[in-house]
């Protein structure tokens, strides 16, 4: 069955689940095929089962396990989240040892003392009894500090690092600025943790009075973060009025938010850009007019050789598909194929081939497949 948006049924009203996208919305030279697979309400996050099932987060709340060729599709959890504004369930990833701990980490928003925040959970996929699965022995092991009134940049990406012994979360700053640069609040951050949602041991900062988790600081509204196969972690964010970033991740440095940005604030106020000497850790890339980045995935597989290693990134406001070219520690604007859709989540399949998904708010909500032509 087909569930559309409010939004989109008239955008998209001829397209049928399983159907490739028409001539049209290919034309510019798409170096690929796009295939429809599913339909969602307002997804948020995906990530792929070694059978190549999907578990997909829906914005108010439901995690789906959903079949590769999305035909069907079981709700394994129902979480309680505060789906207000950008708030809802956001990023699921699974663990490094998934194949036989079956555990599963996600974030969320939720409502507290003081507000709102973004919460870091994990739970277990087991068989229901029913011949289907239910992800179970839910718990909450890390919540952003503080809870602060407001709906807006929780970020909740998670990564977990190549030895699989540490998780890296992202804690907007909640659209209040100055938090990215206390160091006594995880917002604004990139945080190292161990798999229990600990601080992680060494972490950078510390013996400066950070809190013990924060690996980097002066953070906006972190939406992606990954390695590369040389273990280089990349992260994305969006700026504000101008100034979207992609970033080289390096324990304790200050990446300038809200003192520095290569954007400016939405009242016109000028920000001072990212300059040399200036003490702050400068984007590899950014973006102005911006790309409203949303998902990130670095590229690994066979389908698509001419990519490996490459970044790719959803554009929300830009409605595109986003590359960067990664060469060591150095990035560099790659192509941006308009998609006709906000994207909000880009991931790799098994076999090689990139899964996108519809944010489901100005656009219809599709998980759609790309493939070699």
């Amino acid at each position: 069955m087909i569930r559309r948006t409010l939004f989109a049924t008239t955008i998209l009203s001829a397209t049928l689940l399983g159907s490739t996208v028409s001539a049209a919305q290919t034309a510019g030279g798409k170096p690929f095929t796009e295939t429809v697979v599913a339909d969602f309400e307002s997804p948020w996050a995906m990530t792929v089962l070694p059978d190549a099932r999907m578990l997909v987060t829906e914005k108010k709340g439901q995690m789906l396990l959903v079949s590769a060729d999305g035909k069907t599709r079981q709700t394994v959890a129902t979480i309680t989240v505060d789906s207000a504004g950008q708030g809802g369930l956001m990023d699921v990833v699974l663990a490094p040892d998934f194949a036989t701990s079956k555990r599963v980490y996600f974030s969320y928003s939720s409502a507290g003392e003081g507000g709102k925040g973004v919460v870091l959970a994990r739970g277990r996929l087991r068989p229901d009894g029913g011949g289907g699965e239910r992800l179970g022995e839910i718990e909450v092991i890390f919540s952003a500090r503080p809870f602060v009134e407001g709906n807006g940049h929780y970020s909740g990406r998670i990564a977990f690092s190549p030895d699989g012994k540490y998780l890296f979360f992202t804690n907007g700053e909640r659209q209040k600025f100055t938090p990215a640069q206390d160091p006594k609040m995880t917002l604004g951050k990139v945080l190292r943790l161990t798999l229990d949602g600990k601080p992680a041991p060494g972490n950078p900062l510390a013996a400066k009075g950070f809190a013990p988790e924060v690996w980097t600081y002066g953070h906006r509204n972190l939406l992606g973060i990954a390695f590369d196969a040389q273990g280089n972690l990349w992260e994305q964010e969006m700026g504000p009025k101008g100034g979207d970033e992609v970033n080289l991740i390096r324990p304790g440095l200050n990446y300038g938010w809200p003192n520095a940005s290569n954007g400016s604030h939405y009242d016109g106020r000028d920000i001072p850009d990212h300059k040399p000497g200036d003490g702050y850790e400068a984007p590899k890339v950014s973006w102005n007019p911006v790309i409203s980045p949303g998902g990130l995935m670095i590229y690994s597989g066979a389908m698509f050789p001419q990519w490996k290693g490459d970044a790719f990134i959803g554009g929300l406001s830009s409605k595109s598909l986003v590359r960067v070219d990664l060469n060591g520690t150095t990035a560099a604007k790659g192509d941006q194929w308009d998609m006709g859709a906000r994207i909000r989540e880009v991931e790799q399949g098994p076999d090689g081939a990139i899964w996108v998904l519809e944010d489901g708010g100005e656009s219809q909500g599709r998980l759609i497949k790309l493939t070699a032509k």
